[in-house]
């Protein structure tokens, strides 16, 4: 069957993931339509198909032993010059990312990933673009704001154009998978979080 590339993470929700989405692509990051707007609980981690059965378990799992959380985004930071990225900062909602990761990550779990670096949960906005546009990202969004009640997270799936798509989506509390019943052709559809009444600032 050969091997796949997944992931798995939190959406940002409606109307915020379009509009980060948004102002990634205008920002020139060429990466901006080849993936939702998200916090990342598993990076990029390839693995053999066969498995995926035993990978979708495991996260029905996670979630249905997993309750909802508040999550909120404020301002910009950085990883350079260690790495070029420039994020909106989640300063609510970091401690269930965490235990979230490490869950799924679990070393007896069917996907023990081990990471480059720390886990350090945010929302990517410019990623290996010219120095001159990621100042601007920083500079445009530190004013940004956002929070909603986080209640999923999802699988996607990279494929061979680089573009990820949502496999299914694991409700807290129930663990029962959703699964996406249309094919994505270009921009991948955002959300994938229940909110509760969504505010963001700009």
């Amino acid at each position: 069957m050969g091997t796949v590339t997944l992931g798995v993470s939190i959406a940002v929700p409606e109307p915020h993931g379009s509009l980060l989405q948004e102002r990634r692509a205008g920002f020139g990051d060429p990466a901006a339509y080849g993936i939702p707007t998200h916090v990342t609980l598993l990076p990029p981690t390839e693995v053999d198909a066969a498995r995926l059965p035993e990978i979708e378990a495991h996260l029905a799992a996670i979630a249905a032993a997993s309750e909802p959380f508040p999550m909120r985004l404020d301002g910009t930071g950085t990883f350079r010059p260690l790495s070029p990225v420039v994020f909106v900062k989640l300063v609510e909602g970091a401690t269930g990312c965490d235990l979230l990761q490490e869950r799924i990550r679990d070393a007896a779990g069917p996907v023990p990933r081990e990471l480059q670096f720390p886990y350090h949960p945010h929302v990517t906005v410019a990623h290996g673009i010219p120095d001159e546009a990621m100042d601007r990202a920083f500079e445009e969004l530190a004013g940004y704001t956002a929070e909603w009640s986080c209640g999923s997270f999802a699988l996607y799936l990279q494929g061979a154009d680089e573009v990820w798509r949502k496999l299914y989506e694991y409700e807290f509390g129930s663990g029962r998978t959703v699964p996406v019943p249309a094919p994505v052709t270009a921009v991948p559809a955002q959300g994938g979080s229940p909110v509760d009444e969504p505010t963001a600032t700009l």
